[in-house]
């Protein structure tokens, strides 16, 4: 049993079931996260009211987190919230309409360093290792997203640019189908989605994976349904509740994922990195005011 002493490895347990919860689950698992302040506090009869389900519910979900029961399930709600208390974060949480401004760019700062911290706990040197790979064996890469994904996804693209021209943003998910249907077995998608679970990602992933393409997908939830298609799932961490709707701190969770991976393959290939580096500092040159 993985340790459960901290918030990453509560989210952890989330994260890794959560779509294969029942619908009842899942809101029983969105209101722990959104409230576990109030929720350690609860009992199994408090929780199911506040969620809206059955007690029966709580019992089958605290279950299928491999917990032993609601009381151990409720400890390790208690142990999350003590762990993301930090000395030097007591205003950890979302903005209010009441805080001061040194209270809300304390929160903010705590919201963006918890997801690097999350994520720097998620990461899988492994996984990261055969990402890498196939970046490197690929004749192309081309990254992709949906919304503010997309950004991550052509932020991704400039970044590797910088080292080689194999590296392409496709931004229109009319035009990512279209791209995954011409793909062959020496193309490779760097694929951002927070959720993994969006229709478009879903087809364009398939239309790929079915010509043979690598998928990279960097996700929050590494069983989504896109992670089932993905060659290589890269979690990321950063909590989002639904009304967040892109929060920058999520972003930020991604864009250090994306940092090591990006580290990566310029080790690997630090001498050529550097000589393109040092030829496209020259060829942008006249781009800047003297």
């Amino acid at each position: 049993m993985p340790d459960i002493t901290t918030e990453t490895g509560f989210n952890q347990r989330v994260s890794k079931e959560y779509y294969n919860l029942t619908a009842a689950e899942k809101k029983v698992a969105d209101y722990v996260i959104a409230h576990r302040a109030e929720a350690q506090h609860f009992s199994i009869t408090e929780l199911a009211g506040a969620s809206d389900v059955a007690e029966a519910t709580i019992s089958r979900f605290a279950r299928r987190l491999e917990y032993k029961g609601y009381n151990e399930f409720r400890l390790d709600i208690a142990r999350s919230v003590t762990a993301s208390a930090s000395e030097m974060s007591p205003l950890s949480g979302e903005v209010t309409d009441h805080d001061s401004f040194s209270e809300i760019i304390r929160k903010i700062y705590t919201a963006d360093v918890d997801a690097m911290t999350q994520t720097l706990e998620l990461i899988d040197e492994q996984k990261i290792k055969k990402a890498a790979d196939l970046i490197e064996r690929a004749e192309k890469v081309f990254c992709m997203g949906q919304g503010g994904s997309m950004i991550l996804a052509q932020e991704a693209a400039h970044l590797f640019t910088t080292t080689k021209s194999k590296y392409f943003a496709v931004t229109d998910n009319h035009t990512q189908a279209i791209t995954a249907s011409t793909m062959t077995e020496r193309d490779a998608v760097l694929y951002f989605s927070y959720s993994g679970a969006t229709t478009d990602m879903v087809h364009t992933l398939s239309i790929a994976q079915n010509r043979g393409a690598k998928v990279i997908l960097i996700t929050r939830f590494p069983n989504a349904p896109g992670a089932k298609i993905a060659d290589v799932v890269l979690q990321c961490g950063s909590n989002e509740s639904p009304l967040q709707l892109g929060s920058v701190a999520a972003r930020i969770s991604q864009m250090y994922l994306l940092d090591v991976l990006f580290s990566e393959v310029c080790l690997r290939n630090l001498d050529d990195c550097r000589k393109a580096r040092m030829a496209i500092a020259e060829a942008l040159t006249d781009k800047h005011l003297q």
